[in-house]
């Protein structure tokens, strides 16, 4: 009888610790939330302006609903689905202050990912990091949103002030003694490319500068501003207005018989939403930059990355608009926030996707160029500072030289 009750008590013991282990292997495993997160499910916000005077740009969030669509087939992000909540702001800044209320105090989402627009961000910064919510990858390239040691929870993504670096190095490079005019949306977004122009130039800012105009987004035309630049006898423009305005002032420019050289920013260099309604044959010589593939491109069209993407939009967003190269953009940034989503793992507090969104390490996609991949660190809060100058040739854009680092020296 004794022996037996030893070998009761052993076993007893060894049930025991199996539970124990167990139990400790499971309280491991079980995911770290935060509101907004939990084992079967994440809940995204975003705000886009479907509708107003830059209503082209809905398609970001058109796309990116159907995106996740995608990615929840396929079987979600660490076997969670993906909620993707995204509302119309309509390009207005009280608008998104509103929404943006809504999807952290109603609908309660983890964070928000990609919301568009200069101002309408800057309007809700402050309550995001009051609130301690992710407001990451935002649509903009001010630099307002690259200020981790004010702004720890807001993240950007484009640097404006690396564009215009860019354009001005270029410029320095190849016509020191131009005679420049200055076009720009009179908010934050015009402004962020002026500054980085200016700043690129140096001294030299003085001289070469001899015209400004701006606009502001409610006017219906800007043809009288292209009017009185065009009297300053310059003979480059710089063009930083978004597509309905940089549309205008192509077919403005094409009227008055001006050709200067003319650069046009990122965020309007689009076929199918600026160049086209402009004229493609008013369009020839424009120089912008671009960080990943054209899909009006014939140099990619078997390309795998490419065919992949027009598949994509061929099942998901067949009503999308594949000469819009915005398309692209929408579907290589929802590529990265689901990076920063699979590097998470378990921890989905919000704490933990800042510092994922602020751990990417030479992160590469195959719809970026070759030669630019995206970095972020603690101290670093722009993904994409590597760009490749570009031109229109009347059907799609050819490279000038190679990639180029737009970073402040």
């Amino acid at each position: 009888m004794q022996k037996l009750h030893g070998s009761t008590l052993r076993l007893a013991a060894a049930v025991t610790l199996a539970a124990a282990a167990m139990s400790a292997s499971a309280a491991f495993a079980e995911g770290k939330y935060d509101v907004g997160a939990s084992d079967t499910e994440i809940k995204m916000g975003h705000f886009n302006p479907y509708s107003g005077p830059v209503s082209a740009w809905g398609t970001v969030g058109k796309l990116q609903s159907a995106f996740w669509k995608k990615i929840n087939e396929e079987g979600g992000i660490n076997g969670r689905k993906i909620n993707f909540i995204s509302y119309d702001d309509a390009y207005s800044p009280p608008k998104a202050v509103e929404q943006s209320r809504r999807l952290v105090e109603s609908d309660q989402v983890l964070g928000l990912f990609n919301p568009m627009g200069t101002a309408s961000n800057l309007a809700i910064q402050k309550y995001m990091n009051g609130m301690k919510v992710p407001q990451i990858f935002v649509s903009s390239g001010a630099i307002a949103f690259g200020n981790p040691s004010v702004y720890p929870w807001t993240m950007g993504w484009l640097n404006y002030a690396s564009e215009g670096r860019v354009y001005a190095r270029y410029l320095l490079e190849q016509k020191p003694d131009a005679k420049v005019a200055l076009f720009y949306q009179n908010d934050d977004f015009g402004k962020g490319f002026v500054n980085g122009f200016r700043e690129a130039l140096g001294d030299k800012a003085k001289t070469m500068i001899v015209g400004e105009a701006s606009y502001e987004i409610s006017e219906p035309t800007i043809d009288s501003q292209i009017v009185t630049l065009k009297a300053t006898g310059a003979d480059v423009l710089f063009n930083m207005s978004s597509p309905k305005f940089a549309a205008q002032a192509i077919r403005k420019l094409a009227d008055l018989n001006w050709k200067p050289m003319h650069f046009l920013t990122s965020s309007s260099a689009q076929i199918g939403s600026t160049l086209g309604p402009a004229g493609l044959e008013n369009s020839v010589g424009i120089i912008s930059t671009n960080y990943y593939k054209d899909s009006t491109d014939p140099r990619w069209k078997d390309d795998p990355a490419m065919q992949n993407w027009n598949a994509f939009m061929d099942k998901y967003y067949p009503e999308g608009d594949k000469t819009d190269t915005t398309n692209v953009y929408a579907y290589l940034v929802s590529e990265t926030i689901a990076q920063v989503l699979k590097q998470a793992g378990d921890d989905l507090t919000r704490e933990n996707v800042m510092r994922q969104a602020a751990n990417l390490q030479q992160f590469s996609t195959p719809l970026l160029l070759p030669g630019v991949t995206i970095s972020t660190s603690a101290t670093d809060y722009f993904p994409i500072e590597q760009l490749q100058l570009i031109q229109f040739n009347g059907h799609t854009w050819d490279f000038i030289g190679g990639v180029i680092d737009g970073s402040a020296e």
